[in-house]
Parts: C-alpha cells; sequence; structure tokens
C-alpha cells in the first residue's frame, strides 16, 4: 500500500507538470489536486520553473543514495513514473524563449532520466558497455524528434559551452561523476554544476592530485577542449582543487571503470 501510494504521488506530480491531470477533485485556480497544491505554492513562491522536474526530483530522492550508488532494482519498480517523466519532456521541449539555465536542467535531467531507463531496459547486466551502441539507441522522443545521448550530450550540452555538465551528466559507471540525488532546476543549476565539479575533482577514487604531478579521470582528455577554452587544463582544475596544481605539474590519466555504478 505505502509503494502505491508513493507511485500515485509521484505520477499525478509528473502529470501535473503538463498540465494532464483532471481525474482528481480540486478548488483552486491552478486546477491542481490539493496534496500537491501546498508544494507547487511554496515553489512558485521562490521561483518560477517554466518546466516542474519534482516527479523526477522525487524518483532520485528515492532511488539514489548521497553517494550516487543508483538502486537500479528500485528504478525497474518505478519504470511506469520514471517514463511518465520522459513522456512529460516529450510533450514541452525547450524553446528560444527559455534561458540558458532552463535549458540546462532541462537536457541534464533528460540525459540522466534517459541512462537510467537505458539501464533498466536492459537489466541484468554488469555495465553500460554490455549494451550494444548503448549511447546510440534513439529510444526517446521529444517534440516529435527521436533522440539518442550522444546527440544530448555533443550536439546539445556541450554546444552550451559550459564545461561543468561533464560532471552532472551520468553514464551509468563507477569512474563517472557521481549521480545527483536531486533533479536539476533553472533556479539552482549554476549552484548544482559548481558542486558537482569540486566533488569530482577532489573525489580521490576518481582523481589523485598533488602539487607537482596530477593523475586523473580520463574525462579529462575526451573532453580536454571544453576544458581548455581560453584557459590551460590545470587553470580549469585549480579553480576547483582543493590542493594547488603546479603549472608544469606532470598529468597522467586513470583506467576508466566501467562497472554499473549500483
Amino acid at each position: 500500500m505505502k509503494n502505491y501510494l508513493y507511485i500515485a504521488t509521484i505520477t499525478a506530480i509528473i502529470l501535473a507538470s503538463v498540465g494532464m491531470v483532471t481525474a482528481y477533485p480540486t478548488t483552486n485556480q491552478d486546477a491542481l489536486p490539493s496534496f500537491i497544491l501546498k508544494t507547487k505554492i511554496a515553489k512558485d513562491s521562490i521561483h518560477k520553473e517554466v518546466f516542474d522536474h519534482s516527479g523526477f526530483n522525487a524518483l532520485l530522492q528515492k532511488n539514489v543514495s548521497a553517494e550516487g550508488k543508483v538502486n537500479y532494482k528500485a528504478f525497474k519498480k518505478d519504470r511506469t513514473v520514471l517514463r511518465m517523466y520522459l513522456h512529460a519532456l516529450g510533450r514541452k521541449t525547450p524553446t528560444e524563449n527559455w534561458s540558458k539555465q532552463e535549458k540546462l536542467a532541462y537536457w541534464i535531467n533528460a540525459y540522466n532520466a534517459m541512462t537510467i531507463d537505458l539501464i533498466i531496459r536492459n537489466q541484468p547486466i554488469g555495465s553500460i558497455k554490455d549494451i550494444d551502441n548503448p549511447w546510440k539507441q534513439s529510444l526517446w522522443k521529444l517534440g516529435g524528434a527521436m533522440y539518442n545521448l550522444d546527440t544530448i550530450e555533443h550536439q546539445i550540452l556541450r554546444k552550451m559551452e559550459d564545461p561543468r555538465i561533464h560532471f552532472a551528466i551520468n553514464c551509468a559507471s563507477f569512474s563517472c561523476p557521481v549521480l545527483l540525488n536531486e533533479a536539476f532546476t533553472a533556479h539552482s543549476v549554476d549552484t548544482q554544476l559548481e558542486a558537482l565539479t569540486k566533488r569530482f575533482i577532489n573525489d580521490t577514487q576518481r582523481n589523485t592530485i598533488t602539487p607537482q604531478a596530477i593523475t586523473i579521470s580520463k574525462i579529462f582528455k575526451w573532453f580536454s577542449k571544453d576544458f581548455k577554452k581560453n584557459q590551460s587544463l590545470i587553470e580549469f582544475l585549480n579553480t576547483y582543487s582543493t590542493i594547488k596544481i603546479q603549472r608544469n605539474a606532470k598529468i597522467n590519466y586513470l583506467d576508466y571503470n566501467w562497472e554499473l555504478n549500483n
């Protein structure tokens, strides 16, 4: 019963985010069920979001630990709710009137939700690489077009020229930056990106930093162009590193661990 009530609540939130709730009795001008109206009023009073990601936020808080461990079995049980969120994304895609923050939040959440969906579609697996061409599977329809993870990462997010996105999108693997257990929002995305970038760079399981030498994630090699715009890689790292790296420090790269982040 408890799980049923949880799913019903989150489903209603997702439906409400795209104006689909009609079956619940309401007494307010927004035509929202009373059990989520208070949450919406509180949020809207702080910042008006062009897209409501609260349904995905609830799934992440339920199924992802603070350390970024993902409970894919639980997500599989919640797959109907997850796919309703993906459907909501498809019904309302970014327009030229959206701010950069609104677009960042939308596309990062879309990427992460699709990655989770891809994993649960193919379980049981030990790695995302057990899936055939995982980043090129066009499985999700947004605004009339089919999307895959590669398109969102390389054709949309990277072109927004914010290298911090590499620490927000998650590839379902141990060596990836951890999956944040909350959804990105336009209001908080800059703060969230700053925190995730600092967290990843100073994560000793994923980078080893000393003043004279660094052994760092291959993310910094694969996407070096993104980190070197108007600065060196070491200058970028020093913006967030708690250890000051010398300009001539030796750079090595860690092997990438593609084991599932569960």
